[in-house]
């Protein structure tokens, strides 16, 4: 079967079933701003399953195009070394909008795969959702009956898996449900097959995923039952194409081997283990050029162009491994419309245009390749290539990082992977950064109407101009900037510190504060002879160090946030926060002290976060898709209509104008330091991260280590030799206390025995000499009862008094 065949089958099958047939929305989404791309064939529905929204239709087949590349759902890295992976990809689907459900979605499907297109049934294998107690969800034993009830597969290929597996969800609220897949054996005997399969492993791939929408998460976490119940289901036309096809790679199916036999001709390179990566690249990457440009995205330095020019890029260095010198990708663009151009029209009808958009950008990269290749040279003498340095040469001279660390590599070098993605946080965030934060130099302090541009989120030093300065207090100077990469205090974030300058004069800045909407750069003016003059070109650098340990501790604050609610309940939101370079500190609302165990599961659940390696997302959207979409958010804080969110993979979503970094592995470790009570009803806790929580490590094993020494033992042998210690000490106390009683009552007894008369009233005055507070009371005492009735008076001096 071609695609083509395969493509049709599908959708002619469902609309035997009743469905109506729908077409791809664009792969640019046209009305949702949390998505640069389509990336599931649900984004088109979304409005129906939120309830804001509705068809005419109430069962729909499609084929939608779809583009993974960054955030959640991002294939890029496994592109051409994964032969099951694409960018760009078309997810064919049948849906029903309150409609059937589980038992005409699982039959149907059955029927489909084994009737029509003729799959054996020993080959395939079906999971079903095992439930969740944390949920309240009981095993989805519907779908385990519905499954052998319905089809002909054995109960035994029925496997229950947990939630990661077979419970969708759109995101942290919203409509969700199990789901039960397909995975389909591609190795050898079937009857080779164990009872217990690894469908992550290579003999095993995912075709189909059936989802059945039977609830909505709300704000709280809590599942509800929706009115109705709606099926959304997903199937990789590249992949099941390779199956029917019986080719072992999507990159063996029609949809790709045009393509590839294009690059082997333009390249005069054959298609090989040696060449095959670089030729599945290319060949992915230009599909997901030619259909994004189709659907109106051009690349740029922003949003969707910039994801677009790192694949053009990330093409041309492919490219070059196979001699290919001259702009070539955009010669590929008929190819690819020959091979789609039925299923998808428009991609026909753009090539043209198509040509001359891909045309354009290889030969304004390649005007930019030779002076790259010089830079490259020239840093590469150093010995290593410095995040910085590879910053520069992406940045600059449009080298992608796989390129430049290809040419070190012929020369033995590394490149700082760790500095270059310092480097890149900023433009990550570029996804939703169309539009800027302007500080306004306000006239109520003399300033003149210029705007400050904040460029802080795409880099950390950057040319500016002096706007005004101002005299600050004990001797320091307030500088203004037309734009800055310099972040100022707000939101519990402390502003950063770095250095204005240029050949005339250096201030370092020591602070960086919002006055009103303006930006103030504080600091000391400390070279050059001359005044910082209004109007002077300068350099503004922020110190990356103190910054990068500012954000690794922003993004803790985030994951804390999550775990706390996760661990304490809903109730606890934020009350307050600081976020320094040298440590967190987050108060929330929360009655209670927490408990050892308490503290001990929160930092576990953060520092899981950490080695999961989380994406941290950046987007701008409306505050209304923000509340929908169930972003934490401070109710005493003042929102405009479009706010900035930071998601953190499934853990956290908050609207958040801080610094981040780009994922949660680079944090490396959180360790909570402090917990005490702040007022009525809140709690403060205090952490460290990254480098200082290394520190506090390296103190605590100091710390041990010197306890070994002095206890003469090992250190899991210490609490026991200190449990001792401890209680000999207090026997060794009561001896001693027993003694000084003794001692005191003795003193006394010879104080009363001298005592004289007043008046018929026996007297005892005194100095005592005791060893603490204690022991004076005990002398007093011991003084009472040895009197009887009389007038006792003792003096002591103790700590001086």
């Amino acid at each position: 079967m071609t695609s083509d065949e395969v493509r049709e089958g599908f959708l002619s099958f469902f609309e035997g079933k009743g469905h109506t047939r729908v077409a791809s929305a664009p792969i640019v989404p046209q009305d949702d701003p949390t998505l640069l791309f389509i990336n599931a064939g649900m984004n088109q529905f979304k409005d129906v399953f939120l309830g804001t929204g509705s068809r005419d239709y109430r069962r729909a087949v499609d084929s939608q195009k779809c583009l993974r590349v960054s955030g959640k759902h991002n294939d890029l890295e496994e592109v051409g070394i994964s032969t099951k992976h694409q960018t760009f990809f078309e997810m064919l689907g049948n849906w029903s909008f309150g409609d059937y459900f589980k038992r005409e979605a699982i039959a149907w499907a059955w029927e489909l795969l084994t009737d029509v297109w003729k799959l054996p049934n020993e080959r395939l294998w079906a999971t079903v959702f095992e439930g969740h107690e944390g949920d309240g969800l009981e095993p989805d034993e519907e779908s385990e009956v519905l499954w052998p009830e319905m089809t002909g597969i054995g109960p035994e290929r029925v496997l229950r898996l947990g939630k990661k597996d077979n419970f969708w969800e759109m995101g942290e609220t919203g409509p969700c449900g199990p789901c039960s897949e397909i995975h389909y054996y591609l190795g050898g005997d079937p009857g080779a097959q164990s009872a217990n399969p690894d469908l992550e492993g290579p003999d095993y791939t995912e075709i189909w995923n059936l989802v059945f929408i039977q609830f909505d998460r709300d704000s709280s976490g809590r599942l509800h039952r929706l009115p109705e119940s709606h099926v959304d289901t997903g199937m990789g036309l590249e992949r099941v194409s390779s199956i029917l096809q019986g080719v072992d790679s999507n990159y063996d199916t029609d949809l790709f081997v045009r393509i590839i036999s294009a690059i082997s001709e333009i390249s005069e390179t054959p298609y090989s283990e040696e060449s095959g990566v670089a030729m599945r690249v290319i060949a992915d990457h230009v599909r997901a050029l030619v259909f994004t440009i189709a659907d109106g995205a051009l690349p740029s330095s922003e949003g969707r162009g910039y994801v677009l020019r790192r694949i053009l890029r990330r093409a041309a260095r492919y490219g070059r491994t196979l001699g290919l010198h001259e702009p070539f990708i955009h010669r590929l663009t008929k190819t690819v419309a020959d091979t789609m151009g039925d299923a998808f029209p428009e991609v026909r009808k753009q090539a043209p245009h198509i040509v001359q958009v891909i045309q354009s950008e290889e030969e304004g990269f390649g005007k930019t390749l030779d002076r790259g290749i010089e830079i490259f040279e020239t840093v590469s003498r150093r010995g290593r290539i410095s995040g910085a340095d590879a910053f520069q040469l992406y940045d600059t001279y449009g080298f992608p990082l796989d390129l430049t660390q290809l040419m070190a590599s012929e020369k033995g070098l590394e490149v700082d992977e760790v500095g270059f993605e310092r480097e890149m946080a900023g433009q990550r965030t570029r996804s939703r950064e169309a539009t800027r934060d302007l500080f306004v130099a306000q006239d109520r302090i003399g300033l003149p109407e210029r705007h400050s541009e904040f460029v802080g989120y795409e880099t950390l030093s950057s040319e500016a101009t002096v706007v005004a300065t101002q005299a600050g207090p004990d001797g320091l100077i307030d500088v203004y900037l037309d734009v800055t990469p310099f972040y100022g205090e707000s939101g519990g974030q402390v502003g950063d510190v770095g250095r204005v300058y240029n050949d005339s004069f250096s201030v370092r800045v020591d602070d960086t504060l919002r006055r009103g909407s303006a930006v103030v750069h504080r600091g000391r003016l400390e070279g050059g002879e001359k005044d910082v003059l209004t109007d002077a070109p300068v350099k503004a650098e922020v110190d990356r160090d103190r910054r990068t340990d500012t954000a690794r501790n922003h993004t803790a604050t985030h994951l804390l946030h999550a775990a706390l609610r996760r661990v304490l309940g809903d109730h606890v939101n934020q009350a307050g926060s600081l976020v320094s370079p040298d440590r967190l500190r987050f108060d929330f609302t929360h009655l209670h002290g927490l408990d050892l165990a308490q503290k001990e599961e929160i930092e576990v659940i953060v520092n899981e976060s950490i080695r999961e390696d989380l994406a941290v997302d950046i987007s701008h959207v409306t505050l209304d898709k923000a509340r929908e979409m169930g972003a934490t958010m401070l109710f005493t804080e003042k929102y405009g209509d479009v706010v900035r969110t930071v998601r953190i993979g499934e853990v956290s979503l908050e609207l958040c104008g801080g610094t981040h970094v780009t994922s949660t592995g680079q944090i490396g470790l959180l360790q909570l330091t402090a917990e005490t009570g702040t007022a009525a009803g809140v709690r403060r806790i205090e952490a460290l991260t990254g480098r200082e929580a290394e520190r506090l490590l390296r103190r605590e094993r100091k710390t041990l280590s010197e306890l070994e020494r002095l206890m003469n033992a090992p250190v899991p042998d210490l609490p026991e030799k200190v449990s001792d210690l401890i209680s000999r000490n207090r026997e060794l106390e009561r001896e001693l206390h027993g003694l000084r009683r003794d001692q005191a009552g003795s003193e006394m007894e010879d104080l009363v025995h001298r005592a004289f008369e007043v008046e018929g009233v026996r007297v005892v005055a005194a100095k005592a000499e005791p060893q603490n507070m204690e022991g004076f009371r005990e002398m007093a005492d011991r003084l009472r009862d040895g009197l009887g009735t009389g007038v006792g008076v003792l003096g002591a001096t103790m700590n001086g008094k």
